[in-house]
């Protein structure tokens, strides 16, 4: 069953651009495309450093905008760095990026790729109907190898059992593991322009080639 996704009046009052890229798949999860290594490390690194000389990376497109949005939210971008803007800064320190399985690491390309913050989760771990909102005071979950992460003013996605995922760092409620057989990913958009359009467009090649995703259904929540 497709996941429904909706996105809060009271994020979309606070900032008006923000829409979410969803795909949901179903897949065999492994532990590594080799593939998406080798163009990763010949293609994507270069394209990454490129970007960071010509920008800086607090003004590299959409993440710029996401900065901007956690602020208009209350969060301070420079302490819960977006997830994208992390992993740019990775590339650019020369540390290289974990390995983590197929889904995961095809996520984080896309991520690198478009600027945007990507989260992928196994759908069997949360509820049809999701919201992405303002994280709310007091508001933590376990992180993915970490103890508690304060979400509160983060943008999160949470279903009926509490947030599950953010566009920083996400709960381990939902992670993917090698037995994950469905997965919803999401792009997290904060930008008043097309580049959402276009990372559904690549994301999915990315997916079906990397990560082996089949009977993709793609859309995008307003």
């Amino acid at each position: 069953m497709r996941k429904q996704l909706k996105i809060d009046e009271e994020m979309k009052r606070l900032w008006p651009a923000v829409r979410v890229g969803c795909f949901q798949y179903k897949v065999k999860v492994y532990k590594k495309n080799e593939d998406m290594w080798a163009y990763l490390k010949k293609d994507i690194f270069k394209k990454t450093k490129d970007a960071i000389f010509d920008y800086g990376i607090n003004d590299i497109p959409n993440i710029k905008e996401s900065r901007m949005a956690y602020k208009a939210f209350g969060k301070e971008p420079s302490r819960y760095r977006v997830s994208s803007e992390a992993l740019i800064r990775r590339i650019g320190q020369g540390k290289g990026l974990y390995e983590v399985n197929t889904v995961v690491d095809t996520n984080n390309l896309i991520s690198i790729v478009s600027g945007f913050s990507a989260g992928s989760y196994d759908a069997e771990k949360i509820e049809d109907i999701l919201v992405f909102r303002v994280g709310r005071e007091g508001e933590t979950y376990e992180g993915i190898g970490k103890d508690e992460i304060n979400i509160a003013y983060l943008p999160v996605l949470a279903d009926g059992r509490g947030a599950v995922g953010s566009s920083t760092s996400d709960s381990k409620r939902a992670m993917i593991t090698e037995d994950t057989r469905e997965v919803l990913t999401l792009i997290y958009s904060f930008s008043d322009n097309q580049a959402l359009e276009e990372a559904m467009k690549y994301g999915k090649e990315y997916l079906e080639k990397y990560a082996g995703a089949q009977e993709i259904e793609c859309w995008i929540a307003k």
